[in-house]
């Protein structure tokens, strides 16, 4: 493989899996933005990985341009020095408050997938995640590089086993798309969300990139990859309506393949409660970093004990109040990101 080429899948893959998290993997994200609206989910979605592909790439390219190191620098650039300081502290809280919650996933998911104890899931998670930051950038290229292509073997697996039960559903009902309009905003703002969180990792990887047509090249692989899982869990969802109302509805699908897919399975949301757990660790202890006099071991450190104690708590209800706030400060962000001239 040329260095191009592998540049252009890490790029793709790391940006694949800092987007995709745990409530991607279960199934609840997708019902929550696309599944609920029926046929019309699946055109929500080709909103969504449109949004993806462009924006995207352009946050990307647009941080390589005026040289962001983190999304502190990135926010500044488009809110002004005064709006980008609420904005970075909310980001700050949501990537610290997502951070304790994948943690918390992580052992959960010990303990009703494997049946192993809470903790040795969430203690072995803040071990492994340790030994990855410490090689920094690197350290998420590769883990994205092996988890992704797990998740998209995933994806084929479960499409291709709704083939035969799927009941004939048609792709396309018209009452879906005029009963209501909430199908046309969920798309806009499930890309906004994501790609707001998702400048953690997206701003400092593209100092990575040997020039810009990686990064385009990077993005528009990542941003099409992103769209066929959305489409293949959709139409996987859509095709079995009785798990929608089930916590971890993709986990009833499962159930019924057999014992090999249910440990790919339990890789596979075990991987991306990791990948969005090292991505948001990696933005938080680059902006601390620039804010306080401490080595990035001690920073690390603080933050993996901070996330450790909150996992153990349990954070539903502050991020049940926060993710309506930040969801409207994610599409002021999709707006302005999206008004905001690409300058050479």
């Amino acid at each position: 493989m040329s260095g191009r080429l592998k540049q252009i899948l890490q790029i793709a893959a790391t940006y694949i899996g800092t987007v995709v998290g745990a409530g991607f993997a279960t199934g609840r994200e997708i019902v929550e933005f696309f599944t609920i609206y029926g046929s019309a989910g699946f055109v929500g979605i080709f909103i969504s990985g449109f949004l993806f592909i462009v924006i995207g790439t352009k946050l990307m390219l647009m941080a390589r341009r005026i040289g962001a190191s983190s999304f502190d620098d990135m926010n500044r650039y488009l809110f002004g020095t005064a709006a980008s300081r609420v904005v970075n502290i909310l980001m700050l809280i949501m990537l610290f408050g997502v951070t304790g919650v994948m943690l918390s996933g992580s052992g959960a998911l010990f303990y009703e997938q494997l049946q192993l104890p809470f903790q040795a899931g969430v203690i072995s998670t803040l071990l492994i995640t340790f030994l990855v930051m410490k090689k920094g950038i690197n350290g998420i290229l590769w883990t994205n590089s092996l988890i992704v292509p797990v998740m998209i073997l995933f994806s084929f697996v479960l499409s291709f086993s709704m083939f035969e039960s799927s009941g004939g559903r048609q792709l396309f009902v018209e009452q879906d798309f005029i009963g209501h309009w909430k199908w046309i905003v969920s798309p806009f703002t499930y890309a906004a969300f994501n790609l707001t969180l998702a400048q953690a990792v997206l701003v400092p990887l593209s100092r990575e990139a040997a020039d810009e047509s990686i990064i385009k090249w990077g993005g528009f692989v990542g941003g099409l990859g992103l769209t066929f899982i959305l489409l293949n869990s959709q139409y996987v969802l859509y095709s079995v309506p009785r798990v929608l109302s089930y916590e971890i509805p993709i986990a009833e699908i499962v159930g019924g393949l057999g014992i090999v897919v249910h440990y790919i399975f339990v890789f596979v949301i075990y991987g991306e409660i990791f990948s969005t757990l090292i991505g948001n660790l990696f933005g938080l202890a680059g902006s601390l970093n620039k804010q306080i006099r401490l080595s990035n071991n001690a920073i690390l450190i603080l933050l993996l004990v901070g996330s450790y104690m909150l996992s153990q708590v349990g954070y539903a209800q502050l991020l049940h109040f926060l993710y309506p706030v930040f969801g409207m400060i994610a599409l002021v962000f999709l707006v302005v990101i999206s008004a905001k001239k690409l300058n050479r």
